[in-house]
């Protein structure tokens, strides 16, 4: 008998109410899915439909009103501060539309962050080999606002992958490019499932980009309608 592995990222019954001077508002009503490791999939809908909130939940920076999101087997509910900081520092990745480098570090100084912040040994190597491997290595030692968008978010990319982790977050990683550059950018998300073994899960509005996702959810007022 063949055993399926467990599901790298499980969102189980996950929903999520704010409130607000109006009364509460559902931002996300009892949505389900999975991803395995090394599977691309896109999440696409309008803005109000949950995306964002939906990439919130399952990088531990929120938590459902109901329900539960496992991250390689580990529940975001009942946790410590300090737990849920490991648990994003080693397992999680994330990649925002503005790229959201500091500016007055270098390239490879963005990039190392995040390991410096873990205390690991090292960053400087590791970080000079994540950006080798999204073409950028000769351009370490520049400032972001000397880098093209383009570059800006492979630099952001490379940052979000310096500590290898299990599952990468994309809100709109196109955002703010151009269609040319942004179809560059989606093929690097490819390679990171493809070639790492990572779990990729990317909002968009681009149908193009979605299209290059081995699965596509649609959504709709908070609901995964496919």
């Amino acid at each position: 008998m063949i055993l399926k592995l467990m599901a790298l990222l499980q969102v189980r019954s996950a929903s999520k109410v704010y409130q607000s001077d109006a009364g509460p508002v559902s931002a996300l009503r009892e949505v389900s899915l999975s991803l395995d490791s090394g599977e691309f999939v896109a999440l696409v809908g309008r803005s109000g439909c949950g995306k964002s909130t939906m990439l919130n939940l399952c990088g531990a920076m929120d938590f459902p009103s109901s329900g539960e999101i496992l991250i390689d087997g580990a529940s975001t509910l009942d946790r410590s501060d300090a737990d849920l900081t490991r648990l994003r520092r080693e397992k999680v990745g994330f990649v925002f539309q503005s790229f959201q480098l500091l500016h007055t570090l270098t390239v490879i100084e963005n990039v190392e962050l995040p390991l410096l912040l873990g205390r690991r040994n090292g960053a400087r190597n590791t970080a000079s080999e994540r950006l080798d491997w999204v073409g950028l290595k000769d351009l370490a030692s520049r400032l972001p606002h000397q880098l093209s968008g383009g570059q800006q978010q492979r630099v952001a990319i490379a940052r979000a992958l310096v500590h290898n982790p299990r599952l990468l977050l994309a809100d709109e990683p196109t955002g703010n490019l151009d269609s040319l550059t942004g179809a560059a950018v989606i093929a690097l998300l490819r390679r990171v499932a493809a070639e790492l073994g990572t779990a990729v899960l990317m909002a968009t509005h681009s149908a193009d980009s979605a299209a290059a996702a081995d699965r596509i959810l649609h959504m709709r007022d908070g609901r995964v309608v496919d």
